[in-house]
């Protein structure tokens, strides 16, 4: 999948999902087409393309960030999480767990990114209230209308309801 060198790529090393991934890329690669295109994780989507919807929202170096916004040589020596790596030894993460329980998806396209914002979200421990972590994942737009349900999955993750 990885493209050979040219005269304008760069060697990029990444942390992705917990396993090292070296690649050659144009300067102009955004680092969710380098996950799609050169690394074939497929999870993360291509929206909006323009940092407004959150589906390609990925964890890098434990933040939430925009993939599609995001140059891949930006990120060299990042350690980039995707939803592929949420999962730990074929174990769902609490959050996957509560999505399902919650029915906190309908179509799903949007899901990959608002788990890996939640899972993010609850890990910087910022979002104390229902409000809060409303306001924190407003960035990630759920077009169906499961918003009500993604909130409650967080808020049950939080409240350490599922372990």
């Amino acid at each position: 999948m990885n493209s050979p060198p040219s005269a304008t790529s760069h060697e990029v090393q990444l942390q992705i999902n917990g396993k090292p991934a070296k690649l050659q890329l144009e300067p102009w690669v955004t680092l969710l087409d380098a996950l799609r295109d050169h690394l074939d994780l497929t999870g993360s989507k291509k929206g909006c393309d323009h940092g407004q919807c959150g589906a390609c929202t990925v964890i890098c170096d434990g933040e939430r960030i925009l993939s599609c916004l995001t140059l891949g040589v930006m990120k060299n020596g990042s350690e980039i999480t995707t939803i592929e790596g949420i999962a730990v030894e074929g174990e769902m993460h609490p959050l996957q767990k509560a999505f399902i329980d919650h029915d906190a998806f309908q179509c799903g396209y949007c899901t990959p990114g608002q788990i890996c914002s939640g899972v993010a979200l609850i890990a910087e421990g910022h979002a104390q209230t229902r409000e809060e972590v409303k306001e924190l994942m407003s960035g990630n737009l759920c077009r169906c209308g499961a918003n009500t349900n993604i909130i409650d999955a967080i808020m049950e993750v939080k409240a350490g309801r599922y372990e």
